[in-house]
């Protein structure tokens, strides 16, 4: 090979070095991959959790299952968010007749917050109430064998017991059972008035439930016997199977009550007078 060959060749190569170095200013900056921080999936969550509840209202159950797996998975949502998604799955998948996985979505909402409870309406659903009631029944259990274990407990009376099996009862929907359970415990006499409250406010839920709504009602009209002052709670009271007959049966109490204290008041008002009035003159022996 010639000089002048080596030269062209030696150009050639340095002039595609030069092609291949970046010129100043011209180089495009890599992208910045973004931080994903904790406020971040905290968001995401709170957004896959609306889409969720959305989707179920709109009866969209495929994709709202999805969206609320995806809410759970990013493991920052609060316990009260968490328990709502939970239960929601729980539903959906009670009513695609996955029952094991619908009462293993309760057991989780109670496990996460142990204040997780269905609204009146919710617990009375025929699909996912039965279920809910079971799972929430042998957690209770459970709790109360770990307390056993966990420290000597005194043990129950006899009509103590009856009215605690009476209540494992009625949470697992043996209405019948449950009555004679609870009517037993206050047969055998029990002492405290709260326990005795409870048994009679128990029973006529069993009375409504299954359809006896005289029978409720004169069951609630008893408790004003023992508790004047007695009422449900809000949750309770809204309850569908016995919202009216409760009503009912609380204003025939209230009046009968009225109607006692002011027979009270008046035969309390005739003794006074007796007890004020002159008392007869002795009589002057003749002499």
């Amino acid at each position: 090979m010639t000089r002048a060959h080596l030269l062209l060749v030696a150009g050639a190569l340095a002039l595609a070095a030069c092609e291949q170095l970046p010129i100043a200013g011209t180089q495009k900056p890599q992208p910045v991959t973004p931080q994903i921080t904790e406020d971040v999936l905290r968001q995401r969550a709170q957004e896959s959790l609306a889409a969720g509840v959305k989707q179920y209202e709109a009866g969209d159950y495929e994709n709202a299952e999805k969206s609320l797996q995806t809410a759970l998975d990013h493991g920052l949502l609060s316990k009260a968010d968490q328990s709502r998604a939970r239960k929601l799955l729980a539903f959906i998948y009670c009513t695609s007749s996955r029952e094991a996985q619908c009462r293993d979505q309760f057991r989780k909402a109670f496990e996460i917050n142990p204040d997780f409870s269905l609204t009146a309406a919710e617990d009375g659903h025929p699909i996912w109430g039965p279920v809910y009631r079971d799972v929430r029944t042998q957690l209770i259990a459970e709790r109360e064998a770990a307390k056993g274990a966990s420290k000597s407990l005194l043990p129950l009376s006899k009509a103590q017991q009856m009215l605690s099996d009476g209540m494992v009862k009625y949470e697992a929907g043996e209405y019948e059972a449950a009555h004679k359970l609870l009517d037993a415990a206050l047969t055998e006499g029990l002492k405290d008035t709260a326990n005795q409250v409870k048994a009679m406010k128990y029973i006529a839920f069993t009375e409504c439930l299954q359809g006896h709504y005289k029978d409720c009602r004169n069951q609630f009209i008893k408790i004003y016997d023992v508790d004047p002052d007695f009422d449900l709670t809000p949750a309770e009271a809204g309850h569908p199977s016995w919202t009216k007959t409760f009503a009912a049966a609380k204003a025939t109490a209230k009046k009968n009550l009225a109607a006692k204290a002011a027979k009270e008041a008046k035969d309390k008002e005739k003794d006074a007078k007796k007890g004020t009035a002159a008392p007869p003159t002795a009589s002057v022996p003749g002499k």
